[in-house]
């Protein structure tokens, strides 16, 4: 999705296709940080240890994603033109250009950055498949001190599985193979997991012995 430039007026934000304006001279300062709050006429930003207040006004410009799309869909339903919390929010990372002037901060330009998510970090649990469904499955295991447990792990088509013969179990069927032809109740698995919303999703599942039937 394209990135729009947005330019304030206190009331609301107008979308412009052309240029952005050029950044203040010699003064002009970049400081990137997350915003922690919104005003009408104003942006607050945490920049390293401290929470900085920035002014804005019709001279400042925004550039966000999904702007251009928004202040269409709000020109055809005859509402009014973009606020900024349109298109920022707090916990958003940005960059601001900005002139100090007595003191006070002038944001000049604010550009929205993306925020890259850190990758889920993984913990693992060892026990026998307990029962089974298409899209999730349930495990005994025992940890430290002879205490046993029991977990019950999402299955999505990105959790990947690792069985010994699933080449062949494939194969029988047609290419076509399920998660319950591949892992079933009795076996031992070893399952990477990590927290998603009010559950466990597996991203890894080894197959480390088959039950004997």
């Amino acid at each position: 999705m394209r990135s729009s430039v947005i330019a304030l007026t206190l009331a609301a934000l107008s979308v412009f296709w052309g240029p952005t304006s050029p950044t203040f001279a010699s003064d002009a300062k970049i400081a990137k940080g997350t915003i922690t709050a919104i005003g009408g006429q104003s942006l607050t930003v945490k920049v390293g240890d401290h929470d900085i207040a920035f002014d804005v006004d019709n001279a400042t410009t925004v550039t966000a994603r999904g702007a251009s799309t928004k202040s269409a869909r709000l020109a055809a339903s005859g509402k009014p033109g973009l606020r900024l919390t349109d298109v920022l929010k707090t916990g958003q990372a940005v960059s601001i250009t900005y002139r100090d002037s007595a003191g006070s901060y002038h944001a000049s330009e604010i550009t929205a950055i993306r925020n890259v998510p850190s990758p889920a970090t993984n913990s693992h649990s060892d026990g026998v498949v307990k029962a089974i469904g298409p899209d999730w499955i349930t495990i005994n295991g025992h940890s430290g001190g002879g205490a046993s447990f029991e977990q019950t792990f999402k299955i999505d088509p990105h959790t990947k599985v690792w069985v010994k013969g699933a080449t062949k179990a494939v194969s029988a069927k047609n290419g076509k193979a399920t998660f319950t032809d591949l892992v079933g109740s009795g076996d031992r698995v070893n399952v990477a997991y990590h927290k998603v919303d009010d559950g466990l999703l597996a991203s890894n599942l080894h197959v480390t012995a088959k039950a004997m039937h």
